[in-house]
């Protein structure tokens, strides 16, 4: 079941909806899940209060690396069309979400002489432009906003530029070599479409690189993976526990496993109810796919802990039994109340510091579980 809101917070438009959310029953509870734009995923979570050089800086530097790198919007002195299309659809996106007709002015005009008679002159800028234009004007009003909203645009660029990069990589190989073969690149077409591939996804991924290592100069507390710009509580976490995480579930594969954990961060980061619900739902789903790809899984399970017992068996011996053991007290003692009604007893809650454990909890096994694949 779907729902669809818009982001001015005032009107639903059921024909044209500009973000999808995900409808998720917790308890009898209903309540909506991840949020496609930075801006109103963390509305609530105070960023910056005052704009100073080290924000123009770095949004600056993103905002570079998004048009130098990702997608040039000129090739050899010309448009490239693909180009094209992604300054549109992301002006579009954006624009849409904030409310707005257009980010900054599309037409622009001046005066110029011609036999001493003044004409006027009117062109108009490319979506680009009208990006970067938008992008480098001046804070008015909240400042935290006018930085999480220009993140956004960050944000989705990068999010479509990834899903781009995936495609190309799920793609068929005769597909690829045949785009070899119109490029006229000489040698083995397979050879030639592997290493194109590679050169695009090392692009990319030196491109998030660069964006993630521009976050901590500017002392943002941010990171972007899979698509989401999200906060980050601790440098040594981020790079010893959610980087090697967000890697490794990546693949198709993992999306639940990938969308639960971030549902997981965005709670925490909001103070949102029941984060390490969302963490423990992740490393489920690990759990039972990893099953399934195994053909372990009986279609008699109960819970995660007969799952959990598939992993452990003897004869199968991809965890230890210790392992299991401790797997099942997670569940038991800590997803297990949050995920069952509390009747009259007191409604079960977990304090910051074990949330946060919680969450890193999960992140370790779930890496350590599709590592051993």
């Amino acid at each position: 079941m779907f729902r669809w809101l818009a982001l001015s917070g005032t009107q639903i438009d059921m024909q044209k909806p500009p973000i999808r959310l995900h409808d998720v029953n917790i308890s009898g509870l209903t309540r909506p899940m991840l949020v496609d734009i930075f801006a109103r995923r963390y509305q609530e979570v105070p960023l910056r209060a005052v704009i100073e050089q080290r924000d123009i800086r770095l949004l600056t530097q993103a905002f570079r690396i998004l048009a130098e790198d990702l997608c040039p919007y000129y090739q050899g002195g010309k448009e490239d069309m693909q180009a094209v299309q992604f300054w549109t659809d992301l002006h579009s996106r954006l624009s849409r979400e904030l409310g707005l007709k257009e980010l900054s002015p599309l037409w622009f005009s001046y005066t110029q002489k011609w036999n001493g008679v003044d004409h006027i002159q009117t062109h108009k800028h490319t979506l680009v432009q009208v990006c970067e234009n938008w992008l480098m004007l001046p804070a008015v009003g909240s400042v935290d906003e006018y930085v999480k909203e220009r993140l956004s645009l960050i944000e989705l660029g990068f999010r479509e530029r990834e899903k781009k990069t995936a495609a190309m990589n799920a793609a068929e190989s005769t597909s690829v070599d045949a785009l070899m073969s119109s490029l006229r690149i000489s040698g083995n077409p397979t050879e030639g479409g592997l290493t194109w591939r590679q050169q695009k996804t090392a692009a990319f991924q030196a491109a998030v690189d660069e964006l993630n290592t521009r976050f901590l100069q500017a002392d943002y507390p941010l990171h972007y993976h899979n698509g989401f710009i999200q906060f980050s509580t601790d440098n040594v976490v981020q790079q010893e526990v959610e980087s090697p995480f967000w890697s490794a579930v990546s693949d198709p594969i993992w999306k639940n496993v990938d969308l639960d954990m971030k549902e997981a961060l965005d709670l925490r980061d909001s103070d949102g109810r029941d984060p390490a619900f969302y963490a423990a739902r992740a490393l489920e789903s690990t759990i039972k796919i990893i099953s399934d790809k195994k053909c372990w899984t009986t279609g008699n399970e109960r819970g995660a802990s007969n799952f959990i017992d598939n992993l452990a068996a003897k004869k199968n011996a991809f965890i230890a039994p210790w392992e299991g053991q401790s797997l099942k007290s997670f569940f038991s003692d800590v997803r297990n109340p949050l995920g069952h009604g509390a009747g009259s007893a007191e409604m079960p809650s977990l304090t910051r510091p074990q949330t946060e454990w919680a969450i890193e909890f999960s992140m370790i096994w779930i890496k350590a579980l599709v590592r051993r694949l």
